[in-house]
């Protein structure tokens, strides 16, 4: 329903505000302009919360680079752009909301299918971090309800190209993004971005992460998803160093053996790895395992025995191709870590899904992507 004609004070990055005569439309049986609604024209310019697009762009990348809301509005008051902290807080909001919404849509779809992939090495990853919500206690309200700040796991995935050498290929950006809505939502996140790369012309694929059963159950659906697309040779490995952690796990449970003799097995053990010679490694595991009754000695066995199909050091190493999760390793402290993980700070859900949106693309240097996410696609989005 047309509300008729109001002015609208639209800020500019500049800190200048330019009063504006725009239609105003609101929902049926909203009470005078008070309901919820929208200005048309305004919306089809991609103004929103009566800022420019570059304005909010620049807002929600500040809170995404600095170290909180605060910072981010004292950065833009220092350019002259006065703000409270509800508004840079509502703004970088909102901002992450459309370029989610348009996450979709074709300004994802054309940006990464343009990519060059021909003969080239996919690396594709995945992992959890840490952070805290809050989130209501139950009971009676008293003096007042109280919240809970349990900590939770944020899901991360990273996809990126490897060069001859083996090493992240720094002329074509990454892929970072990350949920904390489960394995189901990254999967999806996954299937997005897959489908937007040119995948075809591809030489291999890698799937490397450390053991945990949620990864590799993911990447099963992903690899099936795949199989249908590409015709490349697609290869799952477990991190060499999160297989080293449990190798010294496994030798620091054998108290029978020197301190000499767990080191010396150890270093035996990731020789053979890295040679091939996985079945060996096995060998020497269950040997050492014999008649043990430790419950934690069967599991670090039995961790390798339902992982041996995913320890081919040698054929990957040979593909100068990464052994190591180290890339996802990296993701996680700089999205997590640097800004959402911190034993005094806490989220709201929806808040930490979004600063994860902005925080992994800020970081993957897909800044732009993300905003022709919010503006060109996300116009279905309801701001």
């Amino acid at each position: 329903m047309n509300k008729g004609l109001v002015v609208v004070h639209v800020r500019f990055c500049e800190g200048t505000t330019l009063p504006l005569e725009v239609s105003y439309w609101a929902r049926k049986g909203a009470a005078g302009r008070r309901g919820k609604g929208l200005y048309p024209e305004l919306y089809l310019l991609g103004i929103h919360d009566h800022c420019t697009p570059l304005l909010a762009s620049e807002i929600a990348q500040a809170a995404a680079a600095l170290c909180s809301l605060e910072e981010a509005r004292h950065m833009m008051e220092s350019r002259g752009c006065l703000l409270d902290i509800k508004t840079v807080r509502n703004i970088t909001k909102r901002f992450a909301g459309r370029a989610r919404g348009g996450q979709k849509a074709e300004p994802i779809v054309e940006a990464l299918s343009k990519e060059a992939l021909k003969g080239r090495n996919v690396v594709l990853s995945t992992d959890g971090g840490r952070l805290r919500v809050r989130s209501g206690k139950r009971g009676r309200k008293k003096k007042g309800r109280g919240y809970k700040t349990d900590w939770r796991e944020p899901k991360l995935l990273i996809i990126y190209v490897v060069n001859d050498t083996g090493r992240v290929d720094k002329k074509i950006l990454p892929i970072i993004d990350g949920t904390l809505k489960g394995p189901d939502m990254l999967i999806a996140l996954m299937h997005i971005y897959l489908g937007s790369l040119n995948l075809s012309e591809v030489d291999q694929i890698l799937f490397v992460a450390d053991g945990a059963p949620w990864i590799w159950e993911s990447v099963q659906l992903i690899r099936a998803m795949l199989n249908l697309r590409v015709k490349c040779k697609i290869l799952e490995l477990i991190d060499f160093y999160h297989v080293v952690q449990h190798l010294h796990a496994f030798a620091e449970l054998k108290k029978q053996w020197s301190r000499k003799k767990r080191k010396q097995w150890v270093t035996r053990q990731k020789r053979l790895l890295k040679n091939g010679e996985t079945k060996e490694v096995i060998e020497h595991l269950q040997e050492a395992a014999k008649g043990s009754k430790s419950k934690l000695l069967v599991r670090e066995l039995k961790y390798f025995i339902k992982n041996r199909e995913r320890l081919s050091y040698k054929e990957v190493a040979a593909l100068k191709m990464p052994i190591g999760s180290g890339a996802m390793e990296s993701a996680v402290r700089r999205v997590v870590n640097l800004r959402l993980k911190s034993p005094c700070i806490f989220w709201k859900e929806e808040s930490a899904e979004e600063m994860l949106l902005l925080r992994a693309y800020y970081k993957s240097g897909r800044w732009n992507l993300l905003k022709k996410m919010a503006y060109e696609g996300g116009l279905l989005y309801a701001a």
